[in-house]
């Protein structure tokens, strides 16, 4: 086999590897997302999709954990039942947490530059997550006041206000477990 073989091969392997992992996280998501607990008082559910978000990047970094959120949000966007509650479609993109789904994008972005840039410092790790879940808020924030017709200070305090402390608990089990998924993973030769 000569060394341009070889290198295809290898080229070949990595690239289905990431693909791979990229659409296991992308499941991951799609299991998780799913799953919510209605509350009475708003029309923001309590989700899972931050945490798999969270432990996507943790697992892909900035750019892959990014991609699979968008293959996420795709598969979601064309109809199959991966958004909370088990919906999809456009009309849940438009709809009342529309702005949240795309915040997060940018938490994605925010957090995966963070877990890249400082991987080995938890309290930097800690702030990226923390700001881009601030950043997901303010998108889902403005959003959910625009469609529900309500102040801002009203959407904060049905879509933000209740979340803070299980997102914060979200974020804290994501930077125990994260690392530790990251490390195995590179050990196994998948990431």
């Amino acid at each position: 086999m000569s060394t341009t073989e070889t290198t295809a091969t290898v080229n070949t392997t990595s690239k289905t590897k990431t693909i791979t992992i990229i659409g296991v996280m992308t499941a991951i998501t799609c299991i998780l997302g799913p799953l919510s607990i209605p509350l009475p008082f708003s029309p923001v559910p309590i989700s899972l999709t931050n945490l798999a978000i969270y432990f996507t990047i943790y697992v892909l970094g900035m750019k892959k954990g990014t991609i699979s959120y968008l293959v996420y949000l795709l598969i979601g966007f064309i109809g199959l039942p991966v958004f909370s509650a088990f919906t999809s479609g456009p009309a849940k993109l438009l709809g009342p947490t529309g702005g949240y789904l795309i915040g997060f994008i940018f938490m994605a972005l925010i957090c995966g530059f963070f877990i890249d840039k400082w991987s080995n410092n938890m309290a930097l790790c800690f702030a990226g997550m923390v700001l881009g879940t601030a950043v997901c808020y303010l998108f889902g924030t403005v959003w959910l006041a625009y469609q529900a017709s309500m102040s801002f200070s009203a959407a904060l305090a049905a879509g933000v206000i209740p979340f803070i402390p299980g997102d914060l608990a979200k974020i804290v089990i994501a930077m125990i477990a994260g690392p530790q998924i990251r490390k195995r993973l590179k050990k196994a030769g998948l990431n």
